[in-house]
């Protein structure tokens, strides 16, 4: 406690619907601190819980699509040959990328009120 920073604490007192509505608000702020909570609410005037669980589906699927790639890139080096259906497999992966891709940057990040 001799290195903390915010030496200066606050106290003060709410009723139980207020204390029921802070409760409920800092559990859906996904915050871990009541404290970081109430400081973020001070300085910012709210707080926002972020969805990026479609940042995870984009990762899923470009991982997915990195796969096969190898997978062609390996056989075309193991053959030396580059065969039609693989070109248009990659083609067909990239549209697939790019399309993923123009769909995640159109999202605003989804704040969940």
């Amino acid at each position: 406690m001799a290195n903390r920073n915010r030496t200066n604490p606050v106290q003060f007192y709410l009723s139980d619907d207020e204390q029921y509505i802070l409760n409920t608000k800092f559990k859906a702020s996904g915050m871990k601190s009541m404290s970081a909570f109430l400081r973020k609410l001070v300085l910012y005037g709210y707080v926002y819980d972020v969805d990026y669980s479609y940042l995870r589906n984009y990762n899923t699927e470009l991982g997915r699509i990195s796969s096969s790639l190898n997978q062609i890139a390996k056989r075309i080096n193991s053959t030396g040959n580059i065969y039609q259906d693989d070109m248009n497999e990659v083609k067909e992966l990239m549209n697939e990328v790019w399309h993923t891709q123009k769909s995640m940057l159109s999202k605003q990040p989804l704040i969940k009120q």
